[in-house]
Parts: C-alpha cells; sequence; structure tokens
C-alpha cells in the first residue's frame, strides 16, 4: 500500500510543483492508545502502539529559502521564507510543520528552501494523532534531508514543543513519541514523565484492531480536562495531609483504600480512584500481553472504558453506545474508549471471523441509536516514521 501511495503521490507533486530533481518519500503513522487513559500527567503509564496507517510526505529540495507547502487532503496550499516562519491563523494545517521548522531554527540549524506535499489517511478529529503524525514526519524528513543527526527522542521533544509553543496546544508527549517510536507488533509502556520505554510483543494472530469513530467532535475534551487535571491536584493535596506523594499514580490500592477518606469530596475521590486503578490495569496489561493472554487485555479494557465513565466521567452518550454495541458483538473480546473523551474514537479487540458482522452491526445500531453516521478502520500495529 504505502508503494501505491508513493508513485501516487509522485504523480501529485510533478503536477503541483513540476519535474525534475531528486524527490523523496517519508512516512508517520497515527497512534491508538491501548489503555491508560488520563493518567499521564497523574505519574502512570501510557500503552500506545503506532498504527498501520498515518500521513506521508513527498519532497524536493530548492536552491532557495522558500518552502512551499501543499497537501491532497485540503486546497490550502502555503508559501513562507525560511527568515520569516511565523504562527498564522490563516495558514491552518500548514502551522504545525511550520512549527516543527521553526524548533530547528531555533537551535542554530541551516536550512534551504523545499517543496512538500502531503497525505494523510487519518481522519481529522478522530483521537488517533492526525497532528503529531505530521510534526514527527516533517521532523524526520527535515533530520534526514538536512543531515543533522538529531536523535529520535530530540525530535519527538521538538515536535512536541512545535505544538505546545507554535501551535499552543498544551498536548503531552505520548502522541509524539508512539508515532516516532513505534515497532511493528508492539505496543510501548512509556512513562510520560521520565520517558523510560519498553516495548512489549502484541501478537494478534487471529484478532484484529478496530478503530471506531463517533464522528462526534470532542467538543467538551479541553475544558473537561483541565477541570479534571484540577481535580487530581486537589486529591494530592488532601492525600499529603498525610502521605507525601508527587502523584496519584505512585500509590498502590492498599495505601490509596487505607487513605481515600482524606478526599472529603466524592466527586474528587472517584477522580483519584480511576488515576489509582487505571495504572495498575495498565501495568497489568503488560503481563497479559508477555504471558498472550489476550482475553484477560480485553477485560482489563472494558475495566478501564467502566472507569472513564464512571469515575472520571469523560466518556459520555456516543462513545458510551459505541462500546455498548461493540461488546454485544460474540468476536469482541474488549473494547474501550481512546483520548481524551466526549467524541473521537473507541477501540476494540476483535477475532478476524466477527469484524465483517462487527462493522455492520455496530455501525447499524449506533447509527440508529445516536443519528450519527460512525465510520471503522481495521487497523494493524505499524512501524514509527521512517524514510520510505
Amino acid at each position: 500500500m504505502k508503494n501505491t501511495i508513493k508513485k501516487s503521490m509522485k504523480v501529485s507533486f510533478e503536477a503541483i510543483y513540476g519535474e525534475g530533481g531528486e524527490i523523496q518519500h517519508y512516512f508517520a503513522p497515527g497512534r491508538v492508545n491501548l489503555i491508560g487513559e488520563h493518567i499521564d500527567y497523574n505519574g502512570g503509564f501510557v500503552f500506545p502502539c503506532a498504527l498501520d496507517f498515518g500521513t506521508y510526505a513527498t519532497v524536493r529540495l530548492r536552491d532557495d529559502h522558500q518552502v512551499s507547502f501543499a497537501t491532497l487532503n485540503f486546497d490550502k496550499k502555503v508559501t513562507v521564507e525560511l527568515g520569516h516562519i511565523l504562527y498564522k491563523e490563516e495558514d491552518d494545517w500548514t502551522n504545525y510543520p511550520k512549527g516543527v521548522i521553526r524548533t530547528f531554527l531555533d537551535l542554530g540549524i541551516s536550512l534551504k528552501g523545499f517543496d512538500v506535499l502531503y497525505y494523510g489517511n487519518i481522519p481529522n478529529g478522530s483521537g488517533l494523532s492526525s497532528s503529531a503524525s505530521l510534526e514527527v514526519l516533517t521532523a524526520v524528513m527535515i533530520n534526514d534531508l538536512f543531515e543533522c543527526h538529531l536523535d529520535r527522542v530530540d525530535l519527538i521533544k521538538m515536535s512536541q514543543k512545535a505544538e505546545n509553543e507554535f501551535v499552543g496546544v498544551n498536548c503531552g508527549i505520548m502522541d509524539q513519541f508512539a508515532v516516532g517510536m513505534g515497532k511493528a507488533d508492539h505496543a510501548i509502556l512509556l512513562d510520560c514523565n521520565t520517558l523510560k520505554y519498553e516495548y512489549v510483543p502484541l501478537k494478534l494472530e487471529g484478532v484484529k484492531i478496530i478503530i471506531s469513530n463517533t464522528n462526534m467532535r470532542r467538543g467538551l475534551a479541553d475544558s473537561k480536562y483541565n477541570e479534571r487535571r484540577g481535580e487530581c491536584d486537589k486529591a494530592v493535596a488532601e492525600l499529603n495531609k498525610v502521605l507525601d506523594i508527587k502523584y496519584l499514580c505512585n500509590l498502590d490500592s492498599e495505601i490509596f483504600e487505607n487513605n481515600k477518606h482524606l478526599i472529603e469530596d466524592q466527586v474528587v475521590r472517584n477522580r483519584a480512584e480511576h488515576a489509582v486503578y487505571e495504572n495498575l490495569r495498565t501495568l497489568e496489561a503488560k503481563d497479559t500481553l508477555e504471558k498472550e493472554d489476550l482475553l484477560r487485555f480485553g477485560d482489563l479494557m472494558n475495566q478501564s472504558h467502566d472507569s472513564l465513565r464512571d469515575l472520571y466521567e469523560v466518556t459520555g452518550d456516543a462513545l458510551d453506545i459505541m462500546v455498548k454495541e461493540a461488546r454485544k458483538i460474540e468476536g469482541t473480546i474488549g473494547s474501550r474508549m481512546t483520548g481524551a473523551g466526549f467524541g473521537g474514537c473507541t477501540v476494540s479487540l476483535v477475532k478476524e471471523e466477527a469484524v465483517e458482522q462487527f462493522i455492520e452491526e455496530v455501525g447499524k445500531h449506533y447509527e440508529t441509536l445516536t443519528g450519527r453516521t460512525p465510520a471503522f478502520y481495521v487497523a494493524g500495529v505499524g512501524q514509527g516514521a521512517s524514510k520510505i
């Protein structure tokens, strides 16, 4: 598939920018978080994997200092001078690669101009990290084209910095890390605070990952995210009347149960309970994969969603309906929301023989119950960003 897209993009690139010169191609995947939701900022682990679809770039160097951006996804084209890389709202999607270029320039790295054409098959607004894929793709491309010799983790940090400081979105590092460090047939157990990570084999013989897009934009996600962070900070402060912890996920179940009475507000206590037990579920998920126990892994996914629904309250009707319908399919091993919540996607592990039934029946019932038409993506576990 990558070779087909590569050939097609070369034709489109030459139609836009003209023929001649050395044309090069790069790819960066999307990502999905399998378990470990809303605990990265609580000192917990996340457990993402890279997907086998993502974002492509076809690029050719220029002899001047002009950079031209185009994409097959939107009509918007933008041309900038390397000496004037500024955030402009009207430049829309190009602010993400522009922000990455800015991080290279800020390090004193000398760049030349280039023409670049992007194409992504990650659904926008789905929570599968189209922005992180675009950023890491651009960073890996520039690092290779200009022989910068920066290591991959540096490129990941620069991509996050571009989104935080240039675009102005306060994202964590999980998305960029999974996109940059993904490994085929493996998930990544990642501590977002230390960036310590471990690859865990993800053997899915006879099982598929199905991403189900509710096609409901995550309108409440940002405001609720800040609210939940505040509630978790409050829980830590109240626990520290007796304990001495930095994060909720520093706690094991026994210490939490013995001290949760210190958290006076039941809602805040619920938030803390989710964080503590979601972290423990994520660590157990690693062990279950190492034992190739997908059934237990599916149970942990289900528990994760239920906790996000009942204790953390970040799911919403669309995600809950999608998960409920998914679990009715006999071949579904586990199903949960993934991402910030209040819309976006669910991730399900489904036996191969049940995939068609899953898409047909879950899609039909979800549309009947919500009035929205969902989209489904049967995904494999892919490799991190690279030249192709």
